[in-house]
C-alpha cells in the first residue's frame, strides 16, 4: 500500500511516495489502519482519493479477488472515511492509472472508445469513452481456455512465474489484446503499470490492428489517478 501527494492540476507528484507493506490477512480492518498511517504519514487534511485492486460500485467492493473475503459487499468508503476522519474517494485500480493517463498523459485529448490496460499481477482494465470513464472494465476477468481469468495465463505475473522470455509472453499478451479488439473494438489502447516501460522488448509480438502505446508513467500512475478522481467523483464542496 503506497500513497502520496499530488498537484491535482498539474498531475505531478509534490511528495515521496511513502509505502507499507500490505498486510499478510488483507483484512477490511488491517488495511483500514495502513490507510489511516499512511495519510497521517503525510499530515493532510483534505479529500483523500484511492485506488482499489477489484470492482467497486458506488464506494461498495463487489469482489473481493485477491483480498479477504469480508471484503465482499462492504462500503470500502465509508470504512477508509471513518479510519482517516476525512472524505475518502474510493475507485478501481485500474481505472484510477487511466484517469491520470487521460488527463495528465499520453491519453489526453484522445478521443472515441481508449482501453487501458495495466500490466502487473493481474491484467487491470479502464475503458474511457471520449475522455469520461466506463467503471469497472474488467477484461482480465475473460475466461480463456481452462483459466477461470484470461489474466491466470497472461499475466507478467505468469511471465515471472513460469520464467517465460519476453517473446514467449508477448505472444500470450497479444492474443489477450486480440480478444479485447474483437470484443469491444477500441481506438486506441493504452498500457500502464511497471511492465509498460519494456514495451520495447515485446512490442514486435503485439500484432492487432488497434493502435497500441504505452503509457510511460511508471508506478505513480495509480497514486496521481486517484487523486484526479476526486476532482471528477469525489466531494463537491
Amino acid at each position: 500500500m503506497k500513497g502520496g501527494l499530488i498537484n491535482s492540476v498539474t498531475g505531478e507528484m509534490v511528495s515521496e511516495r511513502f509505502r507499507i507493506p500490505t498486510p499478510i490477512s488483507r483484512h477490511p480492518d488491517d488495511m483500514a489502519k495502513l490507510f489511516k498511517d499512511i495519510v497521517n504519514h503525510f499530515n493532510y487534511k483534505g479529500p483523500v482519493g484511492c485506488g482499489f485492486p477489484t470492482v467497486i460500485k458506488h464506494g461498495v467492493c463487489k469482489d473481493p479477488g485477491n483480498l479477504h473475503n469480508d471484503w465482499k459487499d462492504l462500503n470500502v468508503e465509508e470504512l477508509f472515511s471513518k479510519a482517516c476522519g476525512l472524505p475518502v474517494t474510493i475507485i478501481n485500480d485500474a481505472d484510477a492509472a487511466g484517469y491520470a493517463v487521460m488527463n495528465y498523459g499520453i491519453g489526453k485529448g484522445k478521443l472515441g472508445l481508449v482501453i487501458m490496460i495495466t500490466i502487473g499481477t493481474g491484467l487491470g482494465s479502464g475503458a474511457f469513452w471520449n475522455g469520461e470513464l466506463i467503471p469497472n472494465f474488467e477484461l482480465g476477468q475473460i475466461p480463456y481456455k481452462k483459466y477461470d481469468k484470461i489474466e491466470q495465463w497472461a499475466a507478467v505475473s505468469i511471465k515471472d512465474m513460469k520464467n517465460l522470455s519476453f517473446k514467449k509472453w508477448g505472444k500470450r499478451f497479444n492474443k489477450f489484446l486480440r480478444l479485447v479488439e474483437v470484443l469491444v473494438c477500441p481506438d486506441h489502447i493504452i498500457l500502464g503499470g511497471g511492465t509498460s516501460d519494456d514495451f520495447d522488448l515485446f512490442k514486435k509480438y503485439i500484432t492487432i490492428e488497434t493502435p497500441v502505446m504505452p503509457a510511460r508513467m511508471g508506478n505513480t500512475a495509480g497514486i496521481v489517478g486517484a487523486a484526479c478522481a476526486v476532482l471528477h467523483l469525489g466531494p463537491k464542496d
